[in-house]
């Protein structure tokens, strides 16, 4: 049985690049939309820990833990570009440009084909 894709417009460019972000739902499937960095990127709403609407969460700022010059630690603080979206349901983190866990490389989003043309953005699903 063969599955056909079809493309889907679900926002102007110009619109996602204020908005940062758009949860949106195509044919029962709900998909979130990321503008990061120039970057454009969708995932699946549903987190791999528990299934939760990680694309619901809160946009932060990647934790870092920075070294002084003695190496010794100097506490956490943000980086100043990458993202991090939080699943609302237990605080899972995921990258938004790559979809990856920070800690766990084999975790990660489902990503969605996803592309620009025209000041339009387009999923395939």
């Amino acid at each position: 049985m063969s599955t056909a894709h079809r493309d889907v417009v679900v926002a102007g460019l110009a619109d996602l690049r204020e908005r940062e972000r758009i949860v949106v739902e195509v044919d029962g499937l709900e998909l979130g939309v990321y503008f990061h960095e120039g970057e454009v990127r969708a995932w699946h709403n549903a987190c791999p820990h528990q299934g939760g609407p990680v694309c619901q969460g809160k946009i932060m700022p990647r934790t870092i833990q920075p070294l002084r010059e003695d190496r010794k630690n100097a506490g956490p603080a943000f980086h100043p570009a990458d993202r991090n979206i939080v699943c609302p349901w237990h605080g899972f983190e995921f990258d938004v440009l790559t979809g990856r866990h920070p800690a766990n490389p084999d975790v990660g989003l489902r990503p969605i084909p996803v592309r620009v043309e025209d000041d339009e953005v387009i999923v395939t699903i």
